[in-house]
């Protein structure tokens, strides 16, 4: 769908939406177009990233971006933002690094506020509605910070469900692990099932990016500047040829080309590195690095080279037609890569904010 038509669509979809809701930590949206696309009516997206501001109003029609720090906010400046007489949800992802495993230090750091901000947020204008989205760890080496986010919610009356989902299973054509989180003050709310559960209904790389135009290790497309491989040095152009398509890694190559790293014991946990994905299945987990093919398993089945930043992002399920940097604007790789890689799938969302609408639906009453 053409990213006009998808614009007319969702601004349809949500203009009469039983649900108000503002996204705390949006980054480039993903979130806020599944929750558009459940139709549910997002008001604004919060966050502190300059750099996400255009791919958030520009594919999330009706919204408005706001760069927030939120630790510096009253609450009066969130509550605003909602509708009246409406069904009021404060959504949110906070930023995961303190929580994730690919974090070596655990010690308290800045982003756990972000939780407790958002927990301040909820305590204060009690929104009828919360979900929230956050790596699996948050529950294990987060697990003190994550408790009383919930017990939070619970002191204050809500129904709280939550559970670690397998994205695949929602039909994103990933292996992705996530913490999920639904919360009503209505009634009882439970975290949707996934409707693709078994290997034979995921979605794969083949039928998610397969039918893009081949490009050379460097190469961009002419048609899509997202759609640009990342240019290889000669000796890793020398290692992704060595490597088999459909799955390979680097315990094929010769050893001139294997890195000293890898040579060591410790270095033996990492064969994903540098490995091409499957067609068939969906792709590893999508990082912030992951149009690098030595950041993991982030090589195309079968070209020589790694994906592209556009393969990233259908990859995560956003359309194709998803912008996330200005036309007018040297492309900055590197910030669209984070946007990608930070980002709640918008399939993952929308079947949250389906689950969403059908709970509504069931509860609606007269409100205001």
């Amino acid at each position: 769908m053409a990213r006009r038509a998808l614009k007319n669509w969702l601004s349809e979809m949500t203009a009469e939406s039983p649900v108000s809701a503002v996204d705390l930590f949006c980054g480039a949206g993903g979130l806020t177009h599944g929750l558009l696309q459940a139709g549910i009516k997002v008001e604004a997206g919060i966050d502190i990233d300059k750099d996400a501001e255009f791919a958030f109003v520009t594919n999330n029609p009706d919204t408005k971006y706001f760069r927030w720090d939120v630790g510096r906010k009253n609450y009066s400046s969130i509550e605003k933002l909602f509708a009246k007489d409406k069904y009021r949800l404060l959504a949110g992802c906070a930023p995961c690094q303190p929580f994730s495993k690919l974090t070596q230090a655990i010690d308290r750091h800045q982003c756990w506020n972000l939780l407790e901000n958002f927990a301040r947020f909820i305590t204060r204008i009690q929104p009828e509605l919360v979900t929230m989205e956050n790596v699996p760890e948050l529950a294990q080496r987060g697990q003190e910070v994550f408790d009383h986010f919930v017990d939070t919610l619970e002191k204050l009356d809500y129904h709280v469900d939550w559970k670690i989902v397998k994205c695949e299973e929602y039909g994103v054509p990933q292996f992705r692990r996530r913490l999920v989180l639904l919360a009503s003050k209505l009634g009882e709310l439970k975290v949707p099932e996934g409707r693709y559960r078994g290997e034979k209904k995921w979605k794969t790389v083949r039928g998610t990016i397969g039918d893009l135009p081949p490009l050379k290790s460097g190469e961009e497309h002419p048609k899509d500047r997202l759609h640009v491989a990342s240019r290889l040095s000669d000796l890793n152009l020398q290692r992704i040829r060595a490597t088999s398509p459909d799955g390979g890694n680097r315990r094929e190559w010769p050893e001139k080309l294997v890195l000293e790293c890898h040579k060591k014991e410790s270095g033996e946990t990492y064969h994903s590195i540098y490995g091409r994905m499957w067609w068939d299945k969906p792709s590893p987990t999508m990082t912030t690095l992951c149009t690098g093919i030595g950041n993991g398993r982030f090589g195309h089945p079968e070209q020589h080279r790694s994906i592209t930043l556009r393969e990233a992002a259908l990859l995560q399920s956003f359309p194709r037609s998803y912008q996330f940097w200005p036309p007018d604007k040297k492309l900055n790789r590197g910030a669209v890569s984070r946007m990608i890689g930070n980002a709640v799938p918008p399939r993952l969302a929308k079947a949250l904010g389906r689950a969403i609408m059908e709970h509504v639906a069931l509860h609606a009453k007269s409100i205001g």
